[in-house]
């Protein structure tokens, strides 16, 4: 049996609440513009710490809004385990993650706002919803339920789809979201070798709820 780690001390705890209050207001400026430019005296302002503290915590704001993005990463995919850890079938998680992905942009719009703004640049990062996407990919290829031959390529493709239609959400509130979700995980289905009729009704099977 595993032993548990000792409580960290008051000091510990203020330093993380100060890292994680930076890595906050990080997150909420690049939801809002996806700008980096921000002083980091705006920044420090924004988390209510003192400027010296960045310091302590960063070398500089690149490495800054880097974390904020790997963090909101982690928070998206750490929601897709929650919500789809019952699901078996790679075809379903592949159609599950689209068409959730278009809901949190509805619940949780700061943490899609960042991903839509520089989530890009992260399609392949070790850490959110790429190495659950090519695990799944991995795991289909090798039961034969796709038929694609690397899973590199079809995380790419997959990736850029995702955050194509996070975009469109934000930029077309007044579309179908669930239709227009359902549909692109339909056709990118078909372009992993799911056949057609498979593809549309995994691609419409009951979601769970996120509340």
């Amino acid at each position: 049996m595993p032993t548990s780690a000792p409580p960290r001390n008051r000091f510990e705890r203020r330093r993380a609440e100060t890292r994680q209050a930076l890595v906050r207001a990080a997150r909420q400026i690049l939801a809002e513009t996806g700008d980096t430019s921000a002083s980091i005296q705006a920044i420090a302002e924004r988390a209510d710490v003192g400027f010296g503290s960045f310091y302590n915590h960063f070398e500089s704001k690149t490495e800054l809004f880097d974390a904020a993005v790997r963090d909101a990463l982690e928070e998206f995919g750490q929601t897709f385990d929650e919500h789809l850890r019952d699901v078996d079938d790679p075809a379903e998680l592949v159609a599950a993650g689209f068409r959730l992905s278009v809901r949190l942009s509805d619940s949780r719009p700061e943490l899609m706002q960042v991903l839509r703004h520089r989530g890009l640049g992260y399609i392949h990062s070790d850490s959110g919803l790429a190495p659950r996407a090519l695990r799944d990919l991995e795991a289909g290829i090798a039961s034969g339920r796709f038929t694609v031959t690397d899973p590199i390529a079809a995380v790419t493709a997959l990736g850029g789809s995702l955050l194509a239609l996070v975009d469109l959400r934000f930029a077309r509130p007044e579309l179908d979201g669930d239709e227009a979700a359902s549909n692109l995980a339909e056709m990118l289905l078909r372009m992993l070798g799911v056949p057609p009729e498979d593809a549309r009704d995994v691609a419409r099977r009951p979601l769970p709820d996120l509340d």
